[in-house]
């Protein structure tokens, strides 16, 4: 058997790569133009240097590229982030550089957990409208705290990454509260791990914390939701402990960050902002003291040298005592002089002022004392006198002005009680005839009214011969046809009742005969006749 080559078809047009490929493009253009795709972000370690986006969407079976150029993605409230599902919205195209077609993503949206980011957004507004995530609630943390209190899980790798790195750093001593990070019951556990830290004595059995550290490692919205409950929150944002939140990874944000004290981008960054290097730290205390010694030293000598200095530059003992010592002896030299002057110029002063006072001049100073004060009593005696007969005048004047007074308001109070009594008996008058006029007006309707009733009454009725016809139940019975043979029946009359029984049918009631009616005369009005 030989083989057949296969037929070549010479006049099948050719194309080049690059019009094959722009070829394609226009037809995955136009055949889908914008489509929305639901995927899981693949591959995304986000923006480029050149500000474009480069991932994958995927689900179980499939996947395509995408790209959301550096405009469109500053532009984006919601970020693309690794392992999120997302719904894009995009133009499909192809890339002719590798033979594949990808997304251009014009508009990106959570697919799966919007409903669980918006419910975050409410509750974060509510929470920061109460005040939890005020700046000014927050505390500053120990720089070297003696025991550190960590809640997470036991058993994951969060706990030992950060006992390795306070290992590293700063031993110190770490109670760890063993909690569920994900899952039913895991927010009240968190929550009650932070109030039960709080609640220990300061010192009791078990120490109570300097620092605490709520850590978990990273995850999906769903997995981290327990801390975005509002009762984990309020504990954080209660706790009289400094605390640290160390929840999923530098991208993963929970509503404890907001309440915390500090928010560390990993549980193995909390460990480091909790405890200093203590390697660095013993190389800083050498180097200070060292310094400290040094400036001490310098310090010593410069005391030393201005010292020396100081010492040169003071005179003597005895250039310092000379002058005032040649001064002294002048003073004791020139004393004795001075003392003798002084008691002859005390003496002189002495003999004067004693030759002024003779007896005779006391008797002058005493005799002219006398005269004063005889002419001082006289002048008071006359200013007494003066003074008590115009305190008289003055009193009897307004006694007088007084008496006035008084007889003129008695009789403004008798003329007005006068008029008052007068406008009374007037007022008493007019009620007595108001009320006599009300009483008669009262009384007129009150007949008007009793003559409407009665006759609006149905007694009026029975007292023109007719009769009120009412079953056992005394209900009125207004039709023949309600009424059944045997049926007791209560007839009142206007002077009475009469009971009864009905006998037979109810008979067909009469024919109302129509009487004939007078013809109008054709020059009537045809509006309403008159009334007489």
């Amino acid at each position: 058997m030989t083989a057949v080559a296969p037929e070549i078809r010479v006049n099948t047009a050719e194309f080049t790569v690059s019009e094959l490929s722009a070829s394609l493009k226009r037809t995955v253009e136009d055949a889908f133009g914008h489509v929305r795709v639901r995927g899981e972000i693949s591959g995304f370690r986000g923006p480029h240097s050149s500000g474009h986006c480069y991932f994958a969407l995927k689900d179980q079976t499939a996947k395509i590229e995408a790209v959301i150029w550096k405009g469109v993605h500053g532009r984006m409230r919601f970020k693309p982030q690794e392992g999120l599902e997302v719904i894009a919205t995009g133009k499909l195209t192809t890339y002719p550089g590798s033979s594949k077609y990808q997304i251009v993503i014009e508009a990106l949206e959570p697919a799966g957990i919007g409903a669980l980011m918006a419910l975050m957004e409410e509750r974060k507004r509510k929470l920061a409208a109460e005040g939890l995530f005020d700046e000014g609630r927050k505390q500053l943390l120990p720089w070297l705290p003696e025991v550190i209190g960590i809640v997470t899980s036991p058993t994951g790798a969060v706990i030992r990454d950060i006992l390795h790195r306070l290992e590293d750093r700063f031993p110190r001593r770490v109670l760890v509260w063993p909690v569920r990070v994900q899952g039913e019951g895991s927010a009240e556990q968190v929550a009650a791990a932070i109030r039960g830290f709080n609640a220990l004595l300061p010192n009791g059995k078990i120490p109570r914390p300097d620092l605490l550290i709520v850590a978990r490692g990273g995850g999906s919205l769903e997995d981290l939701w327990s801390f975005n409950e509002e009762i984990v929150v309020r504990a954080a944002a209660e706790s009289m402990i400094p605390l640290i939140s160390a929840v999923g990874h530098e991208t993963d944000v929970t509503l404890i960050d907001f309440a915390a004290d500090k928010r560390a981008p990993t549980p193995t960054a909390a460990a480091e902002m909790a405890v200093p290097v203590r390697s660095e730290l013993t190389i800083e205390v050498a180097t200070l003291a060292r310094r400290a010694f040094a400036c001490w030293q310098r310090g010593h000598e410069a005391r030393r040298n201005e010292l020396r200095a100081a010492a040169r530059a003071l005179p003597s003992r005895e250039s310092l005592f000379a002058i005032p010592r040649q001064r002294l002896d002048h003073a004791a030299a020139a004393l004795p002089r001075a003392l003798r002057a002084s008691a002859h110029v005390h003496h002189r002063r002495l003999t004067i002022a004693s030759a002024a006072l003779t007896p005779r001049t006391l008797r002058m100073q005493i005799e002219r004392a006398f005269d004063r004060l005889r002419n001082l009593d006289a002048r008071a005696t006359q200013t007494t006198a003066s003074l008590a007969r115009q305190r008289r005048d003055r009193f009897a004047t307004l006694t007088a002005r007084l008496g006035i007074s008084l007889r003129a308001n008695a009789d403004a109070h008798r003329h007005r009680l006068a008029r008052d009594l007068d406008r009374t008996h007037r007022l008493a008058e007019r009620a007595a005839r108001a009320i006599r006029v009300l009483i008669q007006a009262r009384a007129a309707r009150l007949d008007s009214t009793m003559l409407l009733l009665n006759a609006l009454s149905y007694r009026s009725v029975l007292a023109r011969g007719y009769a009120l016809v009412r079953d056992a139940d005394g209900a009125t019975l207004r039709d023949a046809a309600a009424v059944k043979p045997g049926t007791h029946l209560t007839l009142e009359f206007a002077d009475g009742t009469v009971g009864a029984t009905a006998d037979g049918e109810a008979a067909p009631a009469p024919v109302p005969v129509k009487r004939p009616t007078a013809a109008r005369p054709r020059n009537q009005d045809a509006g309403q006749g008159k009334l007489f």
